[in-house]
């Protein structure tokens, strides 16, 4: 273990306002089991000026996945003696059903949920409720790769946990993250509060800009087990606490959350029961973020340093930037200016990945490649041997197109480079058995736009832009969880007379769905 840099440290967290503006936050930092920063500025609730404090309640959202899981091991042990359950919620899946396990490791192939709302036809400010879950579910038929073999971020994996747990014990999901989480931790104040429109303790979320202003964020999803968890900083810097005071227990519960996985393949996982496992340097991390519509958190942990930084936002402020920061600060590491070998021509161009179906833009910028999947550009650097690398994603050109590897998910594909323009010919109805919805194409002028009408409602329009070759874009800047599904691939099928004959939709949370052309 080494010491922590304070004078640095201090300067970070004094320059978090300003450097991720926002309506209020807190920051929280723990060192060899010692609260060492415990602080927070601005407003819980702009409009009755009341003041952000570490004692305000707060969604901690997708951070609730790991509880969820140490719920599952504290009670059950191993997870296989749930699998003869799935069933119940995935009656319809076609092939082999995941695992509990593969559930907990975001590797079941399972498109998430949240993201099939859009699909579903569901409104971002919408009513989500309890009873959605599993209609939702029952209509799963395929999954968007074989599970086991690669990772895609699932929200519905821990939705069908949280069901499960329930079903197993005879006991709420509240009451379990009491007995086996929220106790044992000392976080007093820590709740199960699903119902997202319901208020906390004077919390309020809110979306917008320093230019824009800010507003409240409207919330109506029901959510258990992927989120749910409301907590203040004081109940975090607890749960930062118990992982410390366990850290040389044989069976601890993080200690088991945190242990290496893998893939089917046997190549190493960089995610499992609902931890992601990073590196700061040579600094080995785990943690989770969290997000919903107006709220941004993050927790991370550096076990051989017994360093941890919590950040929470009543905004949508780069939280996991700002805790990245922060512990930087605090390990004397600070992040150092981007390098890299200029980047020649030809890169930018229009991509397609085809076995996850999903575009890929490229433009350049300076010494930097960035890479957009649909979930927001990626920044590589060009290395001395032609190869663009970020942590999450490598680039190189070959041939025409471009050799991706994302090792992460455990994609590696050749993304073929799209050219010409998409002809304007999508206009139309077109039917999905995956989800039981339809999407109607309408041009407008010369626009395109589309909605989606299913079981839960018929959905607004969305803009649908052309990308390259027979390949065009369905934005969902707005969904009812955040971050929204962002940008949907539409990749159009053709009958060899060349008329329309369907589509296939994916975004970077739920995969090739296909649509056949009704009308």
């Amino acid at each position: 273990m080494s010491s922590i840099d304070r004078a640095a440290l201090a300067a970070a967290v004094a320059s978090l306002p300003e450097r991720f503006k926002g309506p209020g936050g807190t920051v929280g930092v723990m060192k060899d089991g010692e609260v060492i920063v415990r602080e927070a500025w601005g407003y819980a609730d702009q409009d009755a000026g009341l003041a952000m404090t570490p004692r305000r309640l707060l969604p901690i959202c997708s951070i609730s996945k790991q509880m969820t899981c140490g719920v599952l091991l504290d009670l059950v042990g191993d997870p296989a003696a749930l699998d003869d359950r799935l069933g119940d919620f995935l009656p319809n899946l076609q092939g082999r059903r995941p695992t509990v396990r593969e559930l907990c490791d975001n590797r079941s192939g399972l498109r998430d949920y949240w993201a099939l709302t859009v699909l579903h036809g569901a409104h971002h400010e919408g009513a989500f409720r309890r009873e959605d879950a599993r209609p939702l579910f029952a209509r799963m038929k395929t999954t968007h790769f074989e599970p086991g073999s690669q990772y895609s971020y699932s929200n519905g994996n821990y939705r069908i946990l949280s069901d499960l747990l329930e079903d197993h014990s005879g006991r709420s999901l509240a009451e379990l993250y009491r007995r086996h989480i929220f106790g044992p931790a000392g976080m007093h104040d820590a709740r199960l509060a699903s119902d997202t429109a319901s208020p906390l303790n004077g919390t309020v979320g809110y979306e917008g800009s320093p230019a824009l202003g800010w507003f409240p964020a409207t919330n109506r999803i029901f959510w258990t087990g992927d989120a749910g968890v409301a907590a203040t900083l004081d109940d975090m810097l607890a749960w930062e606490g118990f992982i410390d005071r366990t850290r040389n227990d044989a069976n601890g519960l993080y200690g088991r959350l945190s242990a290496p996985t893998a893939f089917a393949d046997g190549r190493p996982a960089r995610y499992g029961m609902g931890l992601a496992q990073d590196r700061i340097d040579d600094v080995a991390i785990t943690g989770h973020g969290g997000a919903l519509r107006g709220f941004r958190i993050r927790r991370l942990y550096a076990a051989a340093e017994r360093l941890s930084v919590v950040v929470m936002f009543n905004h949508e402020a780069d939280a996991h930037a700002a805790a990245l920061f922060v512990m930087r600060a605090a390990l004397g590491r600070p992040s150092s200016p981007r390098s890299g070998a200029p980047v020649g021509e030809g890169w930018a161009g229009a991509y397609l990945e085809p076995e996850s179906g999903l575009s890929v833009e490229v433009t350049t910028h300076g010494n930097a490649v960035l890479a957009n999947m649909g979930g927001g550009p990626e920044v590589l650097s060009l290395g001395e041997d032609g190869v663009a690398r970020s942590v999450g994603m490598s680039l190189s050109r070959e041939g025409g197109g471009l050799r991706l590897e994302r090792p992460g998910d455990n994609l590696r594909g050749m993304a073929a480079r799209l050219a010409g323009a998409p002809s304007a010919d999508i206009a139309g109805r077109y039917w999905s058995a995956e989800t039981e919805s339809v999407l109607e194409i309408e041009a407008v002028g010369p626009a395109f736009a589309g909605r989606f009408d299913g079981f839960l409602g018929r959905g607004p329009m969305h803009q649908i832009r052309p990308f390259a070759g027979d390949v065009w874009k369905l934005a969902t800047p707005r969904g009812m969880d955040a971050p929204a599904p962002g940008d949907w691939t539409v990749q159009v099928r053709r009958a060899a007379s060349g008329a329309v004959e369907g589509l296939t939709l994916g975004c970077w949370l739920a995969r090739n769905v296909t649509f056949a052309r009704l009308v």
